[in-house]
């Protein structure tokens, strides 16, 4: 992850960026790898943990009919994340994940692995949807690798 965040730090720098995270099934994992560069407070702005349905509500503004009716796992959490990290922060970049890192919480419809990320760069807002196989560690740091990678595609 060193070197993944080192480029993420450098794209950033140079377009004069800040970066907030917004994180439920990584715990603060993504925030963990971009603090452990030095010089990340040149770039990092603030990491959101918002492990439950209500530090989702109260911290970022995810509104809780959304979380009632479609749960936490949802194109529509990881989007309003995202959204609301933005909102409630300094920064122009964003990441939001969401997801079941099991081993235990996963259903048909929503299986152990299923991870729903929302990424904000200036001028655009996007959401996907992964699958990671293997267990709750494996899942978890597969997550950090894909936010990480996938902001530095999107920001070069």
């Amino acid at each position: 992850m060193p070197i993944l965040c080192g480029l993420l730090a450098d794209l950033l720098l140079k377009k004069e960026l800040k970066l907030v995270t917004a994180e439920s099934c990584t715990g603060g994992m993504i925030s963990a790898a971009c603090t452990d560069l030095a010089g990340s407070s040149n770039w990092f702005e603030r990491g959101f943990v918002t492990y439950s349905n209500d530090a989702k509500t109260e911290l970022l503004g995810v509104e809780e009919r959304l979380l009632k009716r479609a749960g936490a796992v949802c194109e529509g959490a990881a989007r309003a994340m995202v959204l609301g990290a933005l909102a409630h922060s300094h920064a122009q970049v964003a990441v939001a994940v969401t997801g079941v890192a099991g081993p235990t919480g996963g259903s048909p419809a929503k299986p152990v692995g299923t991870v729903w990320f929302g990424f904000a760069v200036p001028g655009q807002v996007i959401t996907e949807k992964c699958h990671f196989e293997g267990d709750r560690a494996a899942v978890r740091a597969a997550t950090v690798r894909h936010a990480l990678t996938r902001l530095v595609e999107l920001l070069g």
